[in-house]
């Protein structure tokens, strides 16, 4: 069961505007991964749904939020279908992140007031999306339009909330720019969370990095 109530999981990545990401098959590095971003003050983490173990690793991984990491809001990405949904919601996922938005998804995550964020690509699936109550909309891939594409949305439908994810890079420009367009949050996967720093087990560095792109968030919004 969930730990956190859907408007606190909103609140905190509008709050915080930073959503990191990761899948990692080795529950003790997803551990340390988790602990470093728990560390470097972010509010929310999302494991994603890509291995064969991921819902063995998460429910370990969930445990070990709620006892070393109580305050890090966990929850779970690439899920593309409501039984999968229903799965991890069962295993304690605090929110529901997709690459695509599916009715039924929605449908299970307003019945269990559980936060659900869709990706969308178009200001058609964007309305579609929040039709369905979606809070939060996913621009995925977001390097397909880039930070123009959200400011462009922004002008017709300025109560849209969108958080791109792919194409944000670890960088004072890159987020400056996705910010100052419009994100309400930017999502970030393996530009934080990097190959080389798992292999190195270099955990701190991780954690500075995260400090020091929320630190920029912050400032880009002024």
């Amino acid at each position: 069961m969930a730990r956190f109530d859907r408007l606190t999981v909103y609140q905190e990545i509008l709050s915080s505007g930073l959503a990191p990401l990761f899948y990692h098959p080795d529950v003790d590095v997803a551990c340390q991964v988790a602990g470093a971003i728990a560390d470097s003050g972010a509010a929310v983490l999302e494991f994603t749904n890509r291995g064969d173990k991921a819902y063995d690793v998460f429910k370990t991984l969930n445990a070990f939020c709620e006892e070393h990491c109580p305050s890090l809001i966990l929850g779970v990405g690439s899920v593309l279908d409501a039984p999968t949904a229903a799965l991890y919601i069962a295993a304690g996922a605090n929110f529901i992140v997709a690459p695509l938005f599916d009715e039924q998804v929605a449908r299970l995550c307003n019945r269990r007031k559980i936060a659900y964020i869709p990706g969308c690509g178009s200001v058609t699936e964007i309305s579609r999306a929040e039709e369905w109550g979606a809070e939060i909309v996913k621009i995925f891939p977001g390097e397909v339009g880039g930070p123009g594409f959200i400011k462009a949305i922004r002008g017709p439908m300025p109560w849209t909330r969108m958080l791109p994810t792919g194409g944000v890079d670890a960088t004072k420009e890159s987020i400056e720019g996705w910010i100052k367009a419009g994100a309400c949050a930017v999502g970030m996967g393996s530009k934080l969370v990097t190959k080389e720093l798992v292999a190195a087990g270099d955990y701190d560095a991780i954690r500075d990095k995260t400090k020091q792109c929320l630190k920029w968030i912050q400032q880009a919004r002024g």
